[in-house]
C-alpha cells in the first residue's frame, strides 16, 4: 500500500474511532442524564409503593424489612373476590393482621358490586382502596369473561370490545362504591396491544380522566406492565389529578419501581401529584 493510501485509509479508520467514540460518549452522556434523572424524581417524589401484596412467597416480615432496606414505604393490598375477602369477618381479619406494621392497608376489588357485603365501618378503617379494570364480563362476542392480563385472552373484534372496555371502565370509575385509586389504566389484551396508540384515542383518554378528576380518583403508575403512557399522565396531570406507584408484586420483585421512577421524571411529576394515604406510618 501506497503512503497515500495508507494516509487515507488511517484517516478514515481514526475518523471511524473517533465517531465510535463520540457516539459511546453521547450514549454515556444521555444515560447519566437519565440515571440523574430518575434519581431526581426519587429525591422529590414519595417513593411509596401501594400495590403489593402478601403471598407463600412473600410475608409481612419480609416486606418490612424490604422497606426498611430500599427506604420505600409499602402498602399492602388483599383482593375482594372469591379467592380472597368475601365476608365481614375476612375483612376484619385482615385489617387486623396489618395494624401491628408500619404499611398501609388496602382494598383490591376485582368487580363492581364488591361492597355490598362488607360493612362501611370496616371498609372504612382501610386507607385506600384501589380497583383495576382487569376482568371484563362479556368481554367478546363469545359472552367470555375476559382476564387482561392473560396471555391467551381472545379478542375477536377490537373495536367492539373497547366499546365494552370503556363501559367496563365508567361502571367502576363513576359508581357509588369507595374508589381512591384507579389501578393499571390503559393495559390491553397481548392480542391487540400492537393497535395501542389506534385504540387508546384522545376521546377514550379524556373520558377516563373526567371520571376520574369527577371523584378525585388517583391514577396508577404501573412498573409490571408499564402503564399508562406519558401521553395519558400529562393529560391527567393538567387535569389536576394525582398519581400512586406501583410493582404489582408479591414476590421478591416487591419494590421495582425503575418505569415509574423514569415516566415520573419524563413527566416531571413532584410531590405535589403524588396521592398519599392520610395515615401516618412509622
Amino acid at each position: 500500500m501506497d503512503r497515500k493510501k495508507f494516509l487515507q485509509t488511517s484517516g478514515l479508520l481514526l475518523a471511524g474511532s473517533m465517531m465510535t467514540k463520540n457516539i459511546a460518549a453521547s450514549m454515556s452522556l444521555t444515560n447519566d442524564l437519565l440515571d440523574r434523572s430518575i434519581l431526581a424524581a426519587s429525591e422529590n417524589t414519595p417513593l411509596i409503593d401501594l400495590h403489593v401484596h402478601r403471598s407463600n412467597k412473600q410475608s409481612i416480615e419480609d416486606i418490612i424489612a424490604k422497606s426498611k432496606k430500599s427506604g420505600i414505604h409499602f402498602g399492602v393490598m388483599e383482593n375482594v373476590a372469591p379467592w380472597g375477602i368475601t365476608n365481614n369477618e375476612e375483612l376484619k381479619t385482615y385489617i387486623e393482621s396489618l395494624k401491628p406494621y408500619p404499611v398501609y392497608i388496602g382494598l383490591q376489588p376485582m368487580s363492581p358490586g364488591w361492597s355490598k357485603n362488607l360493612s362501611p365501618e370496616l371498609i372504612a378503617q382501610a386507607d385506600y382502596v384501589a380497583m383495576d379494570p382487569q376482568i371484563i364480563p362479556n368481554g367478546n362476542s363469545y359472552g367470555e369473561t375476559i382476564h387482561i392480563w392473560e396471555y391467551a385472552t381472545y379478542i375477536n373484534n377490537p373495536d367492539a370490545f373497547m366499546e365494552r372496555n370503556m363501559q367496563h371502565y365508567m361502571d367502576i370509575l363513576t359508581g357509588d362504591e369507595p374508589l381512591n385509586i384507579f389501578a393499571c389504566p390503559l393495559f390491553l389484551p397481548v392480542s391487540i396491544q400492537r393497535e395501542y396508540n389506534r385504540l387508546w384515542t384522545k376521546k377514550r383518554l379524556s373520558q377516563i380522566i373526567d371520571a376520574c378528576r369527577a371523584r378525585k380518583i388517583a391514577i396508577e403508575i404501573n412498573d409490571l406492565v408499564r402503564v399508562p403512557d406519558e401521553q395519558f399522565i400529562l393529560m391527567a396531570k393538567r387535569a389536576g389529578l394525582k398519581f400512586t406507584f406501583g410493582s404489582d408484586t408479591r414476590d421478591e420483585k416487591t419494590g421495582r419501581l425503575d418505569y415509574c421512577r423514569h415516566i415520573a421524571a419524563k413527566c416531571k411529576l413532584t410531590s405535589n401529584d403524588i396521592f398519599i394515604p392520610e395515615r401516618e406510618i412509622g
